[in-house]
C-alpha cells in the first residue's frame, strides 16, 4: 500500500512543479509567466491509497494478445495531410494543430472535415472562436457543405461534450483548445488551468469512444504553442502549419509523432477558393527563364523526406559607399557572409567594393548548409556576368577551406535532380568551391 504525504507550500507552477509558500506572477524556476496557481488545500496528514480491483477487459494481457485492427490509420482523404500523420487519422488518436493567426489552419480542418463526411463519416465541427454563421459562409465558399457535416459554435466544455453526446460523431474538431473553458475550473479561457482541464476531458474522450479529435491551438509570440507544456505531452500528435504571409505556399509538420515519422511534410497552397494540396512543388521554387541568366543557380532543398528545388539568385552591383551593402532574402545572412568571404579568399573573385544581394525564389527559407555552393556559384555568376547551365544543379557545404563537404540524404537529392532532368551534380566529389566554379563557369 502507497503512503503519500502532502506538501506544506500552496502554491505550484503548472509548468515544471516549482512550489512556493505564495503567489508570484512568474515561475522563479522556469521564468513562465502566470503559470503559478493555488493547489488544494493541504493539511500534512498522511493518507493511504487503496488499490483498485482490475476486472474484465482492463486485466493486464501479454502484449502479443492486443488486437491492433482498431488502431489502423483511416485516410483523411487529403494525401498531405496523411503523409505527416504517417497515413491517415488513428481511431481515438488526439492531433494538435498549431501556427499563426491567417495561416490556414481552420480552413485546413475544415476541408479534412468536408473530405471525412465525403466518406459516410459523420464529423462535428466545434467553433469556439467565430460563429456558425462565419463558418458556414467559408464552407460555402471552399466548398464544404455537406449533410454529413455538423456545425456549433460553443465555448463551454459542458455544452462541447453534450453535442458530442447528440451527435454521436466519427470525427471531433474543436478550434481551438484556447477558447473553450470549463465551469468547474477556476481561471480565464487559456489560461494554463483551462487549458489543461478542457483538453485532458477531450482526449479523454476520445479514448474511451475510439474517436479521433483534432485540436486547434494557439501559437505565442515566439511561435510556441499557447498554455501549459502539458498539452504537448497530452495529446498524440503535434504538428505546425506554416507560411510565409506574402505567398501562398504552406507548410504542415510533426513535431511529436506516435503513430508515424516526424520528418514528414505536407505542402499546401492557399487560394481564393481554399486550400489546395500541392503533391509536387517541383516548380513553385524556380524562374521560367527560357534561356540561361547570370546570377543563377538551383539546388535541392529537404524538407523532413521531401526533396524539393529551389533557385538562388544574387545580383552584384558597383557601389561607391564605404560599407557595401549585403541584403539576402531567404537564405541565412551569416552563411551569406561566410561564403562571400570565401570566395573572396580562396577563389580570387573580388567582392569587397560591391553590393550583393541575394534572394530565393517563390519565397521559401533555406536554413541548412546544403545550400552553401549554390549561392557562392550565384553569386560567382554575377560577378563575372556568365551564366550557369541550365543543366547544372549544385549541393554541398562550403568549409572555411574552401572545400565543398557532404550534406544529408545525398542520393536522395541526388535522385530528385536526375528527375527533373539536371545531369551534371555538383556536390562533395567535385572537391573544392573553386573547382565547382571552373565546371559550372569555365
Amino acid at each position: 500500500m502507497a503512503r503519500v504525504t502532502a506538501s506544506a507550500s500552496p502554491f505550484r507552477c503548472t509548468e515544471c512543479g516549482w512550489t512556493t509558500s505564495k503567489w508570484v506572477g512568474r515561475c522563479a524556476e522556469c521564468q513562465q509567466w502566470g503559470t503559478v496557481i493555488e493547489s488544494a488545500e493541504k493539511t500534512g496528514i498522511t493518507r493511504s491509497i487503496r488499490p483498485t480491483a482490475v476486472v474484465g477487459d482492463r486485466v493486464a494481457r501479454p502484449i502479443g494478445e492486443i488486437e491492433v485492427e482498431s488502431a489502423t490509420h483511416r485516410p483523411s482523404g487529403i494525401a498531405e495531410f496523411d503523409r505527416v500523420l504517417g497515413g491517415g487519422i488513428v481511431p481515438g488518436a488526439a492531433v494538435l494543430l498549431s501556427g499563426e493567426p491567417g495561416v490556414g489552419k481552420s480552413t485546413l480542418l475544415l476541408e479534412v472535415a468536408a473530405r471525412a463526411a465525403a466518406t459516410g463519416s459523420r464529423v462535428l465541427y466545434v467553433s469556439a472562436e467565430e460563429s456558425a454563421g462565419q463558418v458556414r459562409m467559408r464552407a460555402e465558399r471552399t466548398g464544404a457543405l455537406h449533410p454529413q457535416l455538423y456545425l456549433a459554435a460553443e465555448t463551454d466544455l459542458a455544452t462541447v461534450l453534450g453535442q458530442v453526446d447528440a451527435v454521436s460523431p466519427d470525427l471531433l474538431i474543436v478550434d481551438s483548445v484556447q477558447t473553450v473553458s470549463s465551469g468547474e475550473i477556476d481561471g480565464f479561457a487559456g489560461g494554463p488551468s483551462q487549458v489543461r482541464e478542457v483538453a485532458s476531458a477531450l482526449i479523454r474522450l476520445a479514448k474511451q469512444r475510439g474517436l479521433p479529435v483534432l485540436l486547434v491551438g494557439h501559437v505565442t509570440k515566439d511561435g510556441s504553442i499557447a498554455g501549459p507544456r502539458l498539452l504537448e505531452h497530452l495529446v498524440d500528435v503535434v504538428c505546425t502549419f506554416d507560411g510565409d504571409r506574402q505567398t501562398s505556399l504552406r507548410f504542415i509538420r510533426a513535431l511529436k509523432n506516435r503513430f508515424g515519422p516526424v520528418d514528414e511534410v505536407g505542402c499546401f497552397e492557399m487560394s481564393g477558393d481554399g486550400i489546395v494540396e500541392v503533391s509536387d512543388p517541383s516548380g513553385l521554387f524556380m524562374s521560367r527563364n527560357s534561356k540561361a541568366v547570370s546570377g543563377t543557380c538551383v539546388t535541392i532543398a529537404m524538407e523532413g523526406r521531401r526533396a524539393l528545388p529551389v533557385e538562388v539568385q544574387a545580383l552584384v552591383v558597383k557601389t561607391s559607399a564605404p560599407n557595401p551593402r549585403r541584403v539576402v532574402s531567404g537564405v541565412d545572412s551569416a552563411r551569406v557572409a561566410m561564403v562571400l568571404a570565401v570566395l573572396e579568399r580562396r577563389a580570387g573573385i573580388g567582392l569587397s567594393g560591391l553590393d550583393v544581394y541575394v534572394s530565393t525564389v517563390g519565397g521559401i527559407r533555406l536554413t541548412e548548409p546544403g545550400a552553401d555552393l549554390a549561392i557562392a556559384l550565384a553569386v560567382a555568376s554575377a560577378a563575372r556576368d556568365v551564366p550557369v547551365g541550365h543543366d547544372v544543379i549544385a549541393v554541398g557545404e562550403i568549409s572555411l577551406a574552401g572545400e565543398i563537404r557532404p550534406v544529408s540524404m545525398a542520393s536522395q537529392r541526388s535522385g530528385e535532380a536526375r528527375r527533373l532532368g539536371f545531369r551534371k551534380v555538383l556536390d562533395h566529389s567535385t572537391g573544392s568551391a573553386e573547382s565547382a566554379l571552373r565546371l559550372a563557369l569555365g
